[in-house]
């Protein structure tokens, strides 16, 4: 039996961590709530009851915030890009409040105001996306339609998309061309996993479908070569795992992998590797770090990707150490073609502590999981002069500084907006000995 829907309505206090605004309702437990901003009067629909908290999204706005903006995107907008319902220049004060929040858990004191870089761009500045499919069925004339969609925020349901204004129209007008065609061969949602697009910065696309079928009788290398695309594949993805993961190359057309150049150093990437997705902005974050390494000292590049921060500020002298196979095989190519005597290491980087001596600049830009103890102990142990790290998730960032705190300081730290529209934030710590702190 489908459950009734419950509704809420509460005044909302503040922004938290996770990006929601948060309230405490009469009984006491905390409420985590999608599409709201603090001050404002809203009902919301619960979409996750426990004992201590609830979840919801807003339904309707009772007393509006002046910092709300109506989203560019009002159908799908919290599946994307949440914090579209705030003006830009709340969602830059939001985030400088979150990174102080994270460190003061931790009784940090941020010795400068906090800084959170941008471009300006507030849209159009994504470079990768995964649609999923949603089909429908018209049951007087058993015609079945296709649209792609975006999961659900707080639910197990799809959205159907027609655009996505983090998105370039390149980006938007390929993923509506390729789901036509399908539709119009009647391929349905359920043959489907995922279509994934990614551009480089010159506006070259490429494709890749993942289909839960081993074969691809709905389309020819002649159709797939007709879309507006520097290549495409169609890929068997097994059915038995949710996840778009490749499991055969069915259909190749075109060429497939990307060239983007960052801080003047070209890298090519596969349409399935990993490479950043707002490029202007990790520019300047480079730029920053660049400013913090010394050219005489060796690097050591943590939990380095494809080598896009140690290929392009660590030079020659640099050890770079990641633990997936395929960023290690873009790596190594990178290092090849650029020339470089960069050193790629394929391994766990808390498997790799030989490489940290004392003698490095050590950069570290690990998942939003932060750094892992033994790496956090060996740092300790042998005290580089200098750690720059690079987070994606201040909460933990601000824990491993903690850890830290026995033998470093913060020298200098900036925020970077990667992700405009939502909660997602960057920040930049440099850890200095602190016995660098007296000279």
């Amino acid at each position: 039996m489908k459950k009734t829907p419950q509704f809420e309505t509460l005044v909302l206090e503040k922004i938290v961590g996770g990006g929601q605004a948060l309230c405490t309702l009469e009984n006491g437990r905390k409420a985590f709530v999608w599409g709201g901003l603090p001050g404002e009067k809203v009902t919301i629909r619960v979409t996750k009851k426990k004992s201590h908290f609830v979840e919801g999204i807003v339904t309707q706005v009772l007393q509006a915030s002046p910092e709300r903006t109506e989203p560019l995107d009002p159908e799908s907008y919290l599946s994307t890009s949440p914090w579209q319902v705030m003006s830009f220049e709340a969602e830059q004060h939001y985030k400088a409040a979150l990174i102080e929040d994270a460190f003061e858990l931790h009784d940090i004191v941020l010795p400068d105001p906090i800084e959170v870089a941008t471009d300006g761009r507030v849209s159009h500045y994504r470079n990768k996306v995964e649609f999923s499919f949603f089909g429908f069925e018209d049951t007087e004339s058993n015609y079945e339609y296709l649209k792609l969609a975006f999961f659900q925020r707080g639910g197990k349901g799809k959205i159907p998309v027609a655009a996505c204004s983090l998105l370039p129209a390149s980006m938007m007008d390929l993923a509506l061309d390729i789901c036509a065609y399908l539709e119009s061969v009647q391929v349905t949602a359920r043959q489907l996993k995922t279509l994934l697009i990614r551009c480089d910065q010159q506006g070259n696309c490429v494709w890749q479908l993942y289909i839960k079928e081993e074969a691809c009788g709905f389309m020819s290398e002649h159709e797939a070569a007709g879309f507006k695309a520097q290549g495409g594949e169609v890929i068997y993805s097994d059915p038995r795992s949710p996840a778009s993961r490749i499991t055969k190359r069915l259909l190749s057309v075109g060429n497939v992998v990307l060239t983007d150049t960052i801080l003047g150093v070209p890298f090519r990437y596969a349409t399935e590797g990993f490479f950043q997705v707002n490029i202007p902005v990790y520019e300047q974050a480079l730029s920053d770090m660049k400013q913090w390494t010394k050219s005489e000292a060796p690097i050591v590049d943590l939990y380095s990707g494809v080598g896009s921060i140690g290929l392009t500020i660590g030079g020659d002298a640099c050890t770079l150490i990641e633990i997936d196979e395929n960023a290690v095989r873009e790596m190594k190519r990178n290092i090849k073609e650029q020339g470089s005597g960069a050193i790629a290491v394929l391994a766990p980087s808390e498997k790799a502590l030989d490489y940290i001596t004392g003698e490095e600049i050590v950069i570290v830009d690990p998942p939003r999981a932060g750094m892992h103890k033994d790496i956090i102990d060996r740092l300790l142990e042998v005290t580089p002069s200098r750690i720059i790290y690079l987070s994606c998730n201040p909460v933990t960032q601000a824990r491993d500084v903690a850890l830290l705190a026995k033998k470093y300081g913060i020298r200098a730290h900036k925020g970077y907006n990667f992700f405009p529209r939502t909660p997602h934030i960057e920040h930049l710590v440099i850890l200095d000995r602190k016995d660098t702190f007296l000279a």
